[in-house]
């Protein structure tokens, strides 16, 4: 795994967090601001996935 894998599912999972806390406590903005870290995570770990594959198939 390279550092934007590892990155990229960190903060996804951070996302993931306040997310669900923001759907508990019925704090819109927290759910926004979680699910918009959790999409930023996912492309971070998708753009190390790629790089990732591409080192691979060199």
């Amino acid at each position: 795994m390279n550092k934007d894998q590892v990155k990229g599912r960190v903060e996804e999972a951070k996302g993931k967090v306040k997310e669900t806390t923001g759907k508990i406590l019925d704090d819109k903005d927290m759910e926004v601001e979680g699910n918009v870290q959790k999409n930023v995570g996912k492309g971070r770990a998708g753009w190390g996935d790629l790089k990732d594959d591409l080192k691979k198939n060199k």
